[in-house]
């Protein structure tokens, strides 16, 4: 559905006679405000650059991100660490891990990259996802009752290269 926003606005200079021109004098400023209409080109037109392959393109994401939390768990339990929950949800998002680490409860968020085009895994913690996660980690201790002497937060940035095994980098404490 098309949307219009005051997106283009075209100023336009006009001075009065030749003289203010020439001493670089304004005599009058006009704004014109004209709407512009933004509308998405259809599903699989070309001019989406999708080609059409938009769900494909999801489900090739998604795919990739269960196969690096698979390779995350599998590293985590490989350094001792206890799982006791994967994608837990809630209306306010999700927690990708939680794990015991001996007394330490850690709360993991995993990031899954074929590439580092649009920087590395762990870069994708972004502040606002880091108090994200501390507030579900707040809701999963007060809804399942668990205490803990010391709550984490890890980062496991996995990489998933063209061949070969996937490389899980753990990030302990990262905020």
């Amino acid at each position: 559905m098309p949307s219009v926003s005051d997106a283009s606005i075209a100023v336009v200079v006009q001075p009065q006679g030749r003289s203010a021109l020439a001493q670089g004098g304004v005599d009058r400023l006009v704004v014109h405000r004209t709407p512009v209409v933004h509308s998405r080109p259809p599903q699989g037109s070309r001019r989406s650059g999708l080609g059409g392959h938009r769900a494909d393109h999801e489900k090739r994401n998604q795919a990739a991100g269960a196969y690096g939390e698979r390779c995350a768990t599998r590293h985590l339990i490989g350094a001792g660490l206890r799982p006791v929950a994967r994608n837990w949800r809630c209306l306010d998002g999700e927690i990708d891990i939680i794990a015991w680490d001996g007394p330490v409860l850690a709360f993991c968020e995993v990031k899954t990259r074929r590439g580092d085009s649009f920087g590395t895994p762990a870069e994708a913690v972004v502040p606002a996802k880091a108090r994200r996660l501390r507030g579900l980690a707040a809701r999963w201790l007060a809804e399942t009752g668990t205490t803990a002497e010391e709550v984490r937060f890890d980062v496991l940035s996995v990489r998933l290269p063209d061949a070969g095994r996937a490389q899980v980098d753990h990030l302990k404490g990262a905020f």
